[in-house]
């Protein structure tokens, strides 16, 4: 397969070493991704939905108290995953396989949508956030945590050279201004757990409008005429 034909989804990582992949990221993303989902204050009956859920990394770390949707392409990926929710007896988890760029849930589903180290292996960024919001209800969460193109110029026209590698392996460098539009999420916070951190973690407040409510049918009482006279 040529370089410059991969597509970011048709990952190495995410197929190939399903079998590797708790061994490889656990060490390096769980425990950042476990301090965010609790640094949220996820409240009780909460409808959450995660994209990209892969080998189930990030289960734990949710209150069972809240209702847990993960989704994933990979078939190999959501084996495991439903394996740790069988051995757990998680009962508040979820798990299908779907596609993060035509969500097949209805507009408003969820409370929160998370989206760990997904946004790059994507082929279409844009739509993945766009689908995230529609399910989204407004004044929901969309929490992100990525790497993003460095501000710094001789960084970003590295990581520019070797861009047609990473796509190869199966991820690409954004910009944050790639995920987060303005106009549909509000930024509450964006932050790295070290200056060192490569990744840079986002939580945005769903900022699109509260649905009309339908006008309600006004119940008309027919009164008898009055009698002739």
């Amino acid at each position: 397969m040529a370089l410059a034909s991969a597509q970011p989804h048709e990952s190495r990582l995410y197929y190939e070493f399903s079998l590797f992949y708790d061994l490889l990221f656990r060490r390096v993303f769980y425990p950042r991704i476990a301090t965010v989902i609790r640094s949220l204050g996820i409240e009780p009956g909460a409808r959450v939905l995660e994209l990209g859920v892969g080998t189930g990394l990030s289960l734990d770390a949710y209150p069972s108290h809240c209702q847990v949707t993960g989704i994933d392409l990979a078939p190999d990926m959501l084996e495991r995953a439903q394996d740790k929710v069988n051995r757990n007896g998680w009962r508040h988890v979820t798990l299908e396989q779907g596609d993060a760029l035509a969500l097949k849930f209805p507009d408003n589903s969820f409370d929160c949508v998370m989206a760990f180290h997904v946004v790059s292996v994507v082929p279409d960024p844009k739509r993945m956030v766009a689908e995230a919001c529609r399910v989204c209800r407004p004044g929901g969460l969309l929490t992100v945590i990525n790497h993003f193109r460095s501000q710094n110029p001789l960084q970003a026209r590295m990581m520019r050279t070797i861009d047609p590698i990473t796509r190869w392996l199966g991820w690409t460098t954004l910009r944050l201004s790639d995920v987060l539009d303005d106009r549909t999420l509000h930024l509450e916070r964006s932050w790295k757990t070290s200056s060192r951190s490569l990744f840079t973690i986002v939580v945005a407040r769903n900022a699109k409008a509260v649905p009309a409510a339908r006008p309600r049918r006004q119940r008309v009482e027919h009164q008898a005429a009055p009698p002739s006279t």
